[in-house]
């Protein structure tokens, strides 16, 4: 059972502000979509394809042109540091 205590740990770790009267209706929203969730996947689907869009639906897409001139060498003439047409930057991951 999802409790109040449950769902502001939750937001604390989201990094959202949770106000105290809106706690009660948010524990039961996000209990109610749990539920559904349980609901849904207590169903049995063993004989049921798979399918990536409910509708068999193709997309018009645009051609793919070149709309922009290539300015590569003019911003790299810019940048504080490039090495074999790279921008450097500094390292932020140990």
């Amino acid at each position: 059972m999802l409790t109040t205590d449950d769902v502001y740990k939750a937001a604390h770790l989201a990094r959202l502000s949770l106000a105290e009267d809106k706690a009660a209706t948010t524990t039961q929203a996000i209990a109610n979509i749990l539920d559904l969730v349980d609901q849904m996947q207590s169903l049995d689907t063993t004989d049921i394809e798979p399918m990536a869009h409910p509708m068999d639906a193709t997309q018009r897409l645009r051609i793919d042109e070149v709309t922009e001139v290539n300015q590569r060498e003019l911003l790299q003439s810019q940048a504080p540091a490039v090495e074999q047409g790279l921008f450097l930057v500094p390292r932020v991951i140990e």
